[in-house]
């Protein structure tokens, strides 16, 4: 498991931060296969990581439609990623790929998912801050 998931999604946002999409996407090929989990490890696999990070890597490399499509995945997969913290990221991601490909409307609707969420959260969040102001641009 950490050979497959946890050290390729682990180098893939590290590449990401370096502003190296293009490598964090190629990094996460091996764990393709892992991605919705192990079988009989539900408490301590991180099912679905490395597709978040893949689309975040796809948003950094201006690839809206790619980006859109694995952060459609977290969505599709409730039961997968349980209350881990990607589950409400998956929203904000789609909502940047929407806003990346220009989709206003769809982009306006996803951000308004994302935010609803978040309703009773701490409003100094960074990433809840930069949402309201990625939504307030739209």
């Amino acid at each position: 498991m950490v050979r497959s998931l946890y050290l390729p999604t682990i180098r893939s946002q590290i590449a990401v931060s370096r502003h190296n999409p293009e490598n964090a996407i190629e990094l996460l090929k091996i764990a393709s296969p892992f991605e919705l989990g192990l079988p009989g490890d539900s408490e301590f696999s991180p099912s679905l990581y490395p597709v978040y990070v893949r689309g975040n890597a796809y948003l950094a490399a201006g690839k809206g439609g790619e980006a859109a499509a694995e952060s459609a995945k977290i969505l599709q997969w409730p039961g997968v990623v349980l209350n881990e913290p990607i589950a409400g990221l998956g929203r904000l991601g789609l909502a940047r790929a929407y806003a990346l490909q220009d989709d206003t409307f769809k982009a306006r609707d996803a951000y308004r998912d994302f935010l609803a969420l978040w309703t009773d959260a701490d409003p100094d969040i960074p990433v809840l801050k930069q949402a309201k102001a990625e939504y307030a641009k739209l």
